[in-house]
């Protein structure tokens, strides 16, 4: 297998970022831009609510998926295929009539992101040495930070400036430049197995469908409703069988044995509980308290969120190249724990009705601390497993992060309802309150079980069972 050259490593690199960026970017500009949707398209709540939830669907169901058909068919040539069809999407929902287009368009979005988030890291980590990874990571988190922060400040100088549509087009050309450059600049590669798990392929993304539906429609339609307990009930039913099949089958896509490393189990457990006070905190304190009590603009609560969003642009890149030097557990257990001191922080500070200045102090701490974490996450990963299984790793690691994310959203949001609501000021401050300490003591025990993690002298890349295919 030929070595990656420096420039292809650094195109490697350029392109992962460029797709990352755009893909998450995405999520964050259609959410602040459903008002305007909502007046323009005539779409109903409920319709506003697929244009979220449709994305959501099938991209955390088919990241697996995605991994595995990379392994399978070339990861190059499917992290391509999961530009062109995101970009292509994005046209669509550009010019989209009405709501029911928008949303069809937006589940076709998510089947491009499934396939280009697990493998964008894959191909990093193929083209790059286990000791250079730590700054790959740290840029591509860097990057993927940077887009957290932009979304809300690009969606809504677009929306003031131009009209909802355009946060679709900006992907257009974005996407018919990267996807000829993927082709020409990164090497391609395959995983060991290079049979594709149907069956697993079945099961695995059934179970997820029942489980992700549930978890979004819980607190509309009621966690005890028929509606959601069925479907969560045949999820976790089909997902018990796809762990069965996968202790069996002869090229599991996600192979048990992942998890008898500590390693991977906890950077595992990290990413749950990071993804679960990150998302649920920004969900409410961007999306509601910025402007639902405090009374921003999109555009300016987006401004005011940088002091939390803007860190991982700086602190990541930091973080990756001190990963490589002193291990990935300290920054874990630091991040984590700063994270959750400046939730519980914020959690007082709004129900005592403090001014946004007193705000500044606690969200420069999150993002520090969230900014420690990003990068370590997929170096512990990848140093955890064969070269050969990345690519399922990358998979398994995005499916988790994104089921955190969810799961984040929908307790935080139980949290908040139960102990306050939208009534009156009072009773939003003591729902946030509610929720961010929610948010804080999930962070706290993410710190608990990165302190699992194993030191880096002891942390040993698994050997390769056989010589994966070159390109």
């Amino acid at each position: 297998m030929t070595v990656p050259t420096p420039a292809r490593r650094w195109w490697t690199l350029a392109i992962s970022s460029v797709a990352i960026f755009m893909v998450a970017l995405d999520n964050l500009v259609v959410a602040t831009a459903l008002p305007s949707i909502r007046r323009d398209l005539g779409a109903t709540i409920s319709e506003l609510e697929w244009t979220v939830n449709a994305y959501v669907f099938s991209f955390a169901v088919l990241l697996l998926t995605g991994a595995a058909l990379g392994d399978r068919f070339g990861r190059r040539r499917m992290f391509s295929l999961g530009l062109a069809v995101f970009s292509l999407a994005s046209a669509i929902a550009a010019i989209a009539p009405d709501a029911t287009t928008l949303v069809a368009a937006r589940a076709v979005q998510g089947v491009g992101a499934a396939i280009v988030m697990p493998l964008s890291l894959t191909l990093l980590a193929d083209a790059f040495p286990p000791e250079r990874r730590g700054l790959a990571f740290g840029i591509w988190g860097g990057v993927g930070g940077a887009a957290v922060a932009m979304g809300p400040i690009v969606a809504g100088t677009i929306i003031d400036r131009l009209s909802w549509p355009w946060i679709f087009w900006l992907n257009v050309p974005i996407g018919l430049a990267a996807v000829p450059l993927a082709r020409l600049r990164l090497r391609e590669s395959f995983g060991h197995d290079r049979s594709l798990d149907l069956p697993g392929i079945g099961l695995a993304g059934t179970g997820l469908l029942g489980v992700v539906w549930a978890i979004v429609r819980g607190n509309a339609a009621g966690w005890t409703s028929p509606e959601v307990i069925a479907p969560a009930a045949a999820g976790v039913v089909l997902l018990a069988a796809f762990v069965l099949w996968e202790r069996r089958a002869a090229a599991p896509m996600m192979p048990m044995r992942f998890f008898r490393s500590r390693a991977f189990a906890a950077a595992s457990g990290v990413t749950v509980a990071l993804s679960f006070s990150l998302f649920g905190s920004l969900f409410f304190l961007v999306a509601q308290y910025l402007q639902t009590a405090l009374g921003y603009s999109p555009l300016d609560a987006g401004l005011r969120t940088l002091p939390w969003t803007a860190a991982p642009m700086l602190v990541s890149p930091v973080a990756g190249v001190l990963s490589s030097r002193i291990g990935s557990r300290p920054l874990m257990v630091a991040g984590l724990l700063l994270q959750a001191a400046a939730l519980a922080r914020l959690g007082h500070a709004v129900a005592a009705h403090v001014a946004y200045t007193g705000l500044i102090g606690p969200l420069i701490a999150s993002g520090v601390g969230i900014s420690l974490v990003f990068p370590t996450i997929p170096e512990t990963i990848f140093a955890a497993v064969a070269a050969s299984d990345e690519g399922k790793a990358s998979g398994v690691n995005g499916a988790v992060r994104e089921l955190g994310g969810l799961l984040g959203v929908a307790v935080l949001t139980l949290a908040f309802s139960r102990a306050g609501g939208l009534g009156t000021p009072a009773a939003f401050a003591r729902g946030l309150h509610s929720a961010l300490l929610v948010g804080a003591t999930a962070a706290a025990l993410g710190a608990a079980v990165a302190l699992l993690v194993p030191a880096s002298r002891q942390r040993v890349r698994a050997p390769d069972s056989a010589a994966e295919p070159a390109a």
